[in-house]
């Protein structure tokens, strides 16, 4: 083969290995962060984490806010885009521990099934209630996502929530928030483009139980990130 006629695949192999690797630089890790909020410093978060760390996180100067706010199980409607925290059962339904509504802007907002880490062997579905018809254990839901359908039972004491848009006015020491996926920068430092804060004292449900791990580290398009 001439120099002529390799030189130019040379060129273009070289082009394409370069591009996988800056694409996979662009794509920073991602940290799931429980908390309570012990100190704000302009945009610099100082959280006391679910598991006892003290980590430092920064908002981005176009962070978005939500507060998580509590509401009813009357609130769950056939349509309505849902995330269930759950507990798999031994007859293939989940049952769930928190709910969380998502406003309509967020629909199929990480859409799916997948495992969780609010306790042991937890999962989350975010999906569309299909239909809720009352049982004698609690609200019997089914919801149906891109792949599939669960049965899910919501018992009367499960916590509901939705998140509202806010602002800046949510982000105050004491305050009990989760940052589904914070960015993991190359020198170790985290930064948010959307913190939950919990409204009114409250602990976002989707919490859960104490974790072994310092964090989670998930997908870039994990969770629900929308949980």
């Amino acid at each position: 083969m001439s120099k002529s006629s390799w030189m130019p695949r040379l060129f273009v192999a070289a082009f394409v290995v370069t591009s996988v690797f800056s694409a996979s630089a662009q794509q920073s890790p991602t940290v799931r962060i429980r908390g309570t909020i012990e100190s704000v410093d302009g945009n610099t978060l100082g959280i006391k984490t679910r598991e006892g760390s003290d980590v430092k996180v920064r908002m981005t100067d176009n962070v978005a806010v939500f507060a998580v706010v509590k509401t009813s199980l009357a609130e769950i409607k056939e349509g309505s885009y849902i995330g269930v925290t759950g507990m798999p059962q031994p007859d293939g339904t989940q049952k769930a521990i928190a709910v969380h509504i998502f406003p309509e802007n967020q629909r199929g907002a990480a859409e799916g099934f997948r495992p969780w880490d609010a306790r042991a062997n937890s999962t989350m579905t975010n999906a569309t209630v299909a239909q809720t018809v009352e049982g004698t254990d609690g609200q019997n839901i089914t919801v149906k996502y891109k792949d599939g359908e669960k049965k899910v039972v919501v018992p009367p004491d499960t916590p509901i929530v939705t998140f509202v848009a806010s602002d800046k006015s949510e982000i105050k020491p004491g305050a009990k928030l989760i940052i589904f996926g914070a960015a993991k920068k190359e020198d170790g430092s985290l930064e948010a483009n959307r913190v939950n804060v919990g409204r009114d004292g409250i602990t976002p449900p989707m919490w859960g139980g104490s974790c072994r791990h310092k964090f989670a580290v998930v997908p870039a398009n994990a969770g629900t990130h929308t949980a």
